[in-house]
């Protein structure tokens, strides 16, 4: 039988500082496109600190539920994700933002449905993984799992979403992979994925002209290389302690909404190296306590679920950070814990509430 113990402060910790430095850089990267844009610069600040408290509360309410309910429902709740999923794309019910029907809600109140579908399939998964561990290595339990998938990432594309369906599918590949799957399945899945993503690419004019302002973003300086030339202009001046708080100039028009995917740029514009290094260190803390974690869990499903979690908050800071410094193509993907956005700021906490609910259930036999 399990003993609870207590939750893994190191983790709440880091999660506490990094959603705080979160609050703080949205104001200052957002204060100069609030007052032009709505008449007040406090106007990104007060719903960040609204989604920041309703998140942290969830988190602390959520490491409070034992994890295995998530495992007796996680079908159910994977069904009433795929219905929000479905509800998005329907007109009238959808909101179109930046050219994507995302989200759903009423008024200036909303939320992004495929940001809960990524918890709701990485509860599913973890459950088909942990319940069929010991089949895995047999072909018809894994094109099931990639039928679920291929579902999920079509459902997202409709939208579209490609950064976002890119975060569950990767997700979800690492987890196939650390529960044994037959390697020679990962090169037919990697042959597979490389045309999928070859085909997604050339069908949306968008999506093929980010690719080329990636390789020479100076090809197009006011069009698709626009944001990586802002958002380097932005790091350059930086230097060792940056140019001090609030004193970006870059948030002056020049890279689009920078609260949001390209914070880290002003963060870097405004602190420096020495201040980009401190969120590193804050990030790969709380990788490696997650990791620690997930294979301290007591059992299959618990391990399974802690990775997943961890794994989409990772693969989003790795693809944001990527794309800000100019070594991945733009996908619209933020940043995790410190951009701007309530559905997304909710969900990672919702999650980190999860996996502060595993880390009460250690092994301490494990190493």
């Amino acid at each position: 039988m399990k003993q609870e113990k207590q939750m893994n402060i190191l983790l709440f910790v880091t999660t506490i500082l990094l959603t705080l430095i979160g609050v703080i850089m949205v104001y200052s990267a957002s204060q100069i496109w609030a007052e032009f844009k709505f008449n007040d610069r406090y106007y990104y600040l007060w719903r960040q600190l609204i989604f920041a408290s309703i998140g942290l509360l969830g988190m602390y309410i959520i490491s409070k539920i034992d994890y295995q309910i998530y495992k007796k429902n996680a079908s159910f709740i994977f069904l009433v994700g795929l219905g929000l999923l479905i509800m998005v794309l329907l007109p009238g019910i959808g909101i179109v933002r930046g050219g994507a029907r995302s989200w759903i809600g009423i008024g200036t109140f909303s939320i992004q449905p495929s940001e809960f579908m990524k918890i709701a399939c990485i509860m599913l998964v973890s459950k088909y993984l942990s319940d069929y561990y010991h089949d895995m290595k047999k072909i018809k339990y894994v094109l099931l799992l990639l039928c679920v998938l291929l579902l999920v990432f079509g459902l997202v594309m409709l939208q579209p979403d490609f950064g976002t369906g890119m975060v569950i599918v990767a997700t979800v590949i690492v987890m196939l992979f650390v529960s044994g799957v037959d390697l020679s399945y990962f090169l037919y899945l990697i042959l597979a994925g490389l045309g999928g993503i070859t085909l997604l690419i050339i069908s949306a004019p968008y999506r093929l002209q980010r690719i080329f302002a990636y390789l020479d973003p100076w090809s197009d300086p006011l069009g698709a290389g626009f944001q990586i030339i802002q958002s380097l202009y932005a790091i350059a001046p930086g230097g060792l302690f940056g140019v001090g708080f609030g004193n970006s100039i870059q948030k002056y028009f020049y890279l689009p909404e920078p609260q949001t995917d390209f914070i880290f740029a002003i963060i870097i514009e405004e602190l420096g190296f020495i201040g980009g290094v401190a969120i590193l260190i804050l990030y790969t803390t709380f990788l490696i306590t997650s990791l620690q974690i997930s294979y301290k869990a007591k059992d299959l499903f618990g391990k399974f679920l802690a990775l997943g979690i961890t794994l989409t908050i990772f693969i989003q800071f790795f693809i944001n950070i990527g794309v800000v410094i100019g070594l991945l193509p733009v996908t619209g993907i933020t940043l995790p814990f410190l951009s701007y956005g309530g559905s997304s700021l909710t969900v990672t906490l919702l999650g980190v509430g999860i996996i502060l609910n595993i880390s009460k259930y250690q092994n301490d036999d494990e190493v």
